[in-house]
């Protein structure tokens, strides 16, 4: 049986620019070390586009939040997003309190945040022969 504080994560690549990240338990100062690492190592290997799944975290501090923001400034910085999904009540309700969830993306399942990055993906002109974003 796992400690109470500790936090799981699981990254599926769904495609070479997006990851679904799926949180698991309450993200803290003690947990949020995990996921700040996972969600670095996706940006660095070219996950412009992260879903971060948080249907299984009940708690969340300002140590959560920071990682969420940190996050998503890095996405934006590679013409990315960082998206939240499936999102508690008691989390959605700091995330409206502290303003995130109104610059980051909130839907109300994986597949919903997917959709809508395929759009954008879509949407996108093709990059110059030769140039990748991560390179700006």
């Amino acid at each position: 049986m796992s400690e109470p504080n500790e936090l799981s994560v699981e990254v599926n690549v769904t495609d070479p620019e997006v990851a679904v990240v799926t949180v698991s338990g309450d993200l803290d100062g003690e947990t949020g070390t995990s996921l700040h690492h996972q969600l670095a190592n996706q940006i660095v290997h070219g996950r412009r586009y992260l879903v971060l799944d948080l249907r299984a975290v009940p708690f969340m501090d300002s140590s959560g939040l920071n990682i969420i923001i940190r996050a998503s400034n890095e996405a934006k910085r590679l013409d990315g997003s960082l998206h939240l999904a499936a999102v508690s009540d008691v989390v959605l309700r700091l995330l409206d309190l502290t303003g995130i969830s109104v610059t980051t993306p909130v839907h109300a399942s994986p597949e919903d945040a997917l959709a809508e990055i395929a759009s954008r993906q879509a949407a996108e002109p093709e990059p110059a022969e030769g140039f990748h974003p991560a390179q700006r």
